[in-house]
């Protein structure tokens, strides 16, 4: 009784104030699904809410919400896909995968304003969200261990794993900024390992640097994966496509497959680069270039750019030995 009357709401104390909903509409459905809002000072840290004095947040859930799910499926969760799939193109080869890569630097100078608006920003975006929803959230797999609590708690864990392997990935591979004197800054702290005219031999030369850097990966992509694959299933949930407890077991079967065929894509991503002779595909890469210069395709200032070959050249002109 004494705890029922602690966890009563207290109208009185708050003013106006709006309920929350149950905690779940179904045992397997993790609170942050039925409604209760995750960010802190509003419906997660109480039972009543004062509408006057709640949050941006709190005040705009419903628009954020749905734009935080639409977000990570559409065009983060759809870039990985593609990403994942193109990267285990390797398997069949390095001429393979570099046609790959040729295709998607076709939009030049462009790629760079695709990038941002399709792709970095929505994470940002995605992850910031995340991350409020994760400091508001209340985990309680301890005590209610069940498969929607541990789901919750998983899905919380990977999207941070997910945001910091991000990160990582694009500073290890990209640099996170294309200007000087980044780039050489970057790059000499062992950034900015990619090359996108030498696709496979640089992408092999990182992947196989050390035993961090395969477990990294590993871990990441597998993160990413889980997370994806149990976002749709949620996002689901929340946009109303499946609402009845046996319309969420069949999604959660095909989301689980979805989870498990991308994960085998994902691996096979991953271990492309880690098979790859770095010598051969260094020669398959530089005739790919000189048949691309002969037809026109592409010129000398183009190849310097994407390959790094004109910091090679200043590197070895100033003795540099470590000069990219």
């Amino acid at each position: 009784m004494e705890k029922s009357n602690r966890l009563r709401p207290r109208v009185e104390q708050y003013g106006p104030a709006v309920r929350c909903p149950p905690p779940r509409c179904h045992p397997e459905v993790p609170s942050y699904i039925s409604g209760l809002d995750p960010f802190p000072g509003t419906l997660a840290k109480g039972l009543v809410v004062d509408a006057a004095s709640s949050s941006f947040f709190a005040r705009n859930e419903f628009l954020i919400r749905r734009l935080f799910s639409l977000c990570g499926l559409v065009p983060v969760g759809a870039y990985m896909v593609v990403h994942l799939s193109t990267n285990s193109l390797l398997l069949l080869g390095p001429s393979k995968f570099q046609q790959a890569v040729n295709q998607i630097h076709m939009p030049g100078k462009a790629l760079v304003v695709i990038e941002w608006a399709f792709i970095f920003l929505p994470i940002l975006f995605h992850a910031v969200l995340g991350l409020v929803i994760i400091r508001g959230g209340l985990p309680n797999t301890n005590s209610y261990p069940l498969p929607g609590n541990v789901r919750y708690t998983l899905q919380r864990a990977t999207g941070m794993i997910a945001f910091l392997f991000i990160l990582g990935h694009v500073g290890h591979l990209h640099g996170w900024f294309h200007f000087e004197p980044w780039k050489s800054m970057i790059e000499g702290l062992g950034g900015a390992r990619f090359k996108p005219y030498n696709a496979s031999s640089t992408l092999s030369e990182a992947m196989q640097s050390s035993l961090i850097a395969k477990i990294f990966y590993a871990v990441g992509v597998l993160s990413c994966v889980f997370h994806l694959a149990n976002g749709i299933w949620s996002a689901g949930i929340r946009w109303g496509a499946w609402t009845s407890p046996a319309a969420m077991r069949r999604a959660s079967l095909a989301c689980t497959g979805f989870g498990v065929l991308l994960a085998v894509v994902s691996v096979a991503a991953w271990i492309a680069p880690l098979l790859t002779d770095v010598d051969e595909a260094k020669r398959m890469e530089q005739a790919m270039i000189e048949s691309r210069k002969n037809s026109g395709e592409v010129t000398d200032e183009e190849v310097k750019e994407k390959t790094g070959e004109q910091k090679n050249v200043s590197g070895s002109l100033r003795g540099d030995a470590g000069g990219k």
